[in-house]
Formats: structure tokens, C-alpha cells, sequence
């Protein structure tokens, strides 16, 4: 039995079925053939789908409560128990997610990632809403604090792994999308402390808490309505939204095979190790040391303002970030790091606060494009299948560095003054990116074509 075949499959060169056009008249020229048309620059996906909306608002309105919390710390518990306070329960938080972050990206593999992320927003609701409970009732012992801090890191460790391999289930276009959620993380950042700061001073720490409590509430309710196609059976399949992969092995296994595609990637734990030292020296420091000198010389106030305009400056980076398609993405982002330095020698120079907010700008951009250029080559260049146990290392590795600075930030005191060593934090900050452009892997590392396309020349 045969079946007719479409117009389209006939060659060009042979006479469709059907009756012959009649030929133009003898005294009339026939027609020249009409030019081709040219031809048109392929479009690009729409990113504004339902999925990827649905996961932008439940990013956005998360970021936007953790983006009170560094204030709330340095300002609610910073006054009831000292630098070595805010240091203490932020280095906590940041340590119980090193330890266990590596579990989240195993278990968002099995269990599926957005699973797993819903589960860890609504114990976030509860740890935030305990510590609101108690601010409200009165000054929170010091216990509940660190507490609290540790079940968060908890939850924040299943969370993040998931969130990273989630960009390639919701986007087609990952750079697209990181930039994107990079710009709504810095209006967050603009907002947030802002808002903190007048939270605070108008109706105390408990209402931050509290606000916080119901950003996570509706960030588990717009991850529960993201509805992805199930992943392939194959065990090369990424763990979808409501399918996880099937890993078929032992958590030790799992583990294993995690910490190979890891390692196997030069550029990737080369970039992990100078970060676990940017954590220590830079990142993990910046936030005890950096809030008691600016609320110290202008008043707690410009520090809220500081960080809301190292907001402002993540915006500006995130925007670039766009626009900008750089051939060798890590080469690009440690290019624009060497301008966060500038960030702490503002702080550390006792300068003015225009100086002082100019370097937070500078300092949110840079660390915004170098933020799209890193997670835009982890997703594009890890298999699906393990790209949340990748990601778990990552984060893992990079954050150790931070909760070491963070504890470390209260005993260094009594070896220098806030302001030296954060002048160490920018020397610091210059000798990394000079070591991440020494290292062959990470200078030439290409960027990776999208799905279906070339790869990068």
C-alpha cells in the first residue's frame, strides 16, 4: 500500500502532479526567476515561559528575603552580641552547608530537584518564623540563634544544588537565564537592605524574620506549580522536576561518581580552590569587618546603603552579562573581578561615602559577571545526568572558604585593626585573579554553544 507523498518532498527540478501552469505568450517574455529569499537569523527560544516564570518568581522572592538577612545579622544580632556574634552564627550557617551540601546534590539527583527544593523552603519557613517568634517576644538567646542557623544551612544545602541544574530544565538559553535571575538577585540586594534597615528601625529584627518567613512560603508555592516533561529513563537524563534520575548505585556511589566528573575538570576545581581562598581572605570576613567600620564612622544606616548599592552595581553586571557573549567566559568574568577589589579598600581606606558607595557599585558588578560567566559554564559544560552533584561540589568547596573567614573574622582582630586586614582581602583579591588568568584551563575555556548549536569558536 502506498501512500501519496506531500508537495514539499518533490524535487524542485520535477513538475509537481497535478495540471501544468499554461506558458506565457510568444510575445512576452517570461518572468526572471524570483531572487531566494535570504536568509533570516534563526530566532531565539522565548525564556518568558510558564515554567521559567514560575521559577523566577520563586528565586526572586527568595532572594529578596535573604538579601534583609545580612543586615538583620549585622545589625539585630551584631548589637546584642559583637563581631565574634555575627561571625559566629553567619560561620554556622555557611559550615552545617559545607557539610552537607554534597548530599543535596545526591539526593536532588534521586529525588528530584524541585522536590527537594519545595522540602527545603518550608523548613526555611520554619526556622525563620521561630527566629521572628523570638525576636518579637525579646532578645533571642544566643543557642537558638546558632540553632536556627544550622537547620537553615541545612535546608540551604538541599536547596542550591537543585537550583543550579534547574536553569537548564526552565531556559533553553542558561547564560540568558542566569542573567537574568543575576539582575533580579541585585534588585533584591538594592531593596532588601534597605527595607531591612527600615524595618528595623521602626518595628525591631522580628518583622525582618518574619518577612522573610513568607517569602519562603511563596517560593515553595510557585516550585510546587512548575510542571516539567519527565526526564528519559536513561541514566544520562536530568533529574526533571517531578522525575528524578535514575542513579541506580549507593550514596557512596553517587558520591564517587560526582566527585570524578568534578575533578575531572580542570578548570572547574582550580577555579574552586582559589575561591575556597577568596572565602577565607575576601568573602568570609567582609560582612563582620566591613559592617562594624562603616557603622562605626557614618552610622549603621550608610552601611544599609552600601550594600544597596552593591545591589545596584550586581544590577549593572547582571545587564552586561546580557549582552555580552565573550568566547572565553571565565577569562572575561576574572577580568571584571579585579574589579571588586575596590570594594574593601573603600571600606579600608576610612574614605568618604560617595567613594564608599562607588566601590560597592563596581564591586556588586564584578562579581555579578563573573557570577552569569562561572554558573553558565557549570551547566553547559557538566552532563545533566550529574550536573546537581557537580554543582553540590562547587558550592561546597567555594562557601568552606567563606564560613572559615566568617568564624576567623572576630579571633584575627587581635592580630590586626578591621581596617588591615581588610587591605589584606584586597591584596588578596588581586592575587586570585591573577592565578585564575595564569592557569591554562580556565584562560581558554570556551563557551559552550547552546543546545543544538555550534560550539564556540
Amino acid at each position: 500500500m502506498t501512500t501519496a507523498k506531500p508537495l514539499t518532498q518533490f524535487s524542485p527540478l520535477s513538475d509537481p502532479p497535478g495540471p501544468r501552469p499554461a506558458a506565457p505568450p510568444r510575445d512576452r517574455p517570461a518572468a526572471p526567476p524570483a531572487d531566494p529569499p535570504a536568509a533570516r537569523p534563526p530566532v531565539r527560544p522565548p525564556l518568558w515561559d510558564r515554567q521559567f516564570t514560575l521559577f523566577f518568581t520563586a528565586r526572586t522572592v527568595s532572594m529578596f528575603g535573604d538579601a534583609m538577612m545580612p543586615v538583620a545579622a549585622a545589625l539585630a544580632v551584631g548589637a546584642l552580641y559583637g563581631i565574634s556574634g555575627v561571625g559566629l552564627v553567619l560561620g554556622v550557617w555557611t559550615g552545617t552547608f559545607v557539610v552537607v551540601v554534597l548530599f543535596g546534590g545526591v539526593f536532588a539527583d534521586r529525588f528530584g530537584a524541585r522536590r527537594m527544593m519545595v522540602g527545603a523552603d518550608l523548613v526555611r519557613v520554619l526556622t525563620q518564623g521561630i527566629l521572628a517568634a523570638a525576636f518579637f517576644a525579646g532578645p533571642p538567646p544566643f543557642w537558638l540563634l546558632v540553632t536556627m542557623a544550622a537547620v537553615a544551612g541545612v535546608a540551604v544545602a538541599m536547596f542550591l544544588p537543585g537550583a543550579n541544574g534547574m536553569v537548564p530544565l526552565v531556559a533553553r538559553e542558561p547564560q540568558r537565564a542566569n542573567a537574568t535571575l543575576k539582575v533580579a538577585d541585585a534588585l533584591a540586594q538594592l531593596l532588601g537592605p534597605a527595607f531591612a534597615g527600615l524595618l528595623i528601625a521602626l518595628t525591631g529584627a522580628g518583622t525582618v524574620y518574619a518577612i522573610d518567613a513568607g517569602t519562603f512560603l511563596l517560593s515553595a508555592l510557585c516550585l510546587a506549580l512548575v510542571r516539567l516533561a519527565p526526564a528519559a529513563a536513561s541514566t544520562d537524563a536530568p533529574a526533571g522536576a517531578d522525575t528524578p534520575a535514575r542513579t541506580g548505585g549507593s550514596l557512596r556511589r553517587d558520591l564517587r561518581r560526582g566527585w570524578q566528573e568534578f575533578r575531572s575538570r580542570t578548570w572547574m576545581w582550580a577555579v574552586i580552590l582559589i575561591w575556597m581562598g577568596y572565602g577565607v581572605l575576601v568573602f568570609g570576613p567582609l560582612v563582620p569587618l566591613s559592617s562594624a567600620l562603616v557603622g562605626d564612622r557614618l552610622g549603621p544606616n550608610a552601611y544599609g546603603l552600601a550594600v544597596s548599592f552593591l545591589g545596584a552595581g550586581t544590577v549593572l553586571g547582571g545587564l552586561l552579562a546580557l549582552r555580552v557573549r565573550p568566547p572565553r567566559p571565565l577569562a572575561a568574568g576574572t577580568v571584571a573581578m579585579a574589579l571588586y577589589t575596590v570594594l574593601p579598600l573603600s571600606v579600608a581606606l576610612d574614605t568618604g561615602l560617595p567613594v564608599l558607595l562607588a566601590g560597592h557599585v563596581l564591586g556588586g558588578g564584578a562579581l555579578a559577571f563573573w557570577s552569569v560567566m562561572w554558573a553558565t559554564s557549570v551547566q553547559t559544560h557538566t552532563p545533566p545526568a550529574v550536573l546537581n552533584r557537580v554543582s553540590a561540589y562547587e558550592l561546597g568547596g567555594s562557601v568552606s572558604g567563606i564560613a572559615l573567614g566568617q568564624v576567623l573574622a572576630g579571633p584575627a582582630l587581635a592580630l590586626a585593626s578591621p581596617g588591615r586586614l581588610l587591605l589584606v582581602s584586597a591584596g588578596a583579591c588581586l592575587a586570585g585573579c591573577a592565578a585564575l588568568l595564569a592557569i591554562p584551563a580556565i584562560r581558554t575555556l570556551r563557551r559552550a554553544a547552546p543546545p543544538g548549536g555550534p560550539q564556540g569558536a
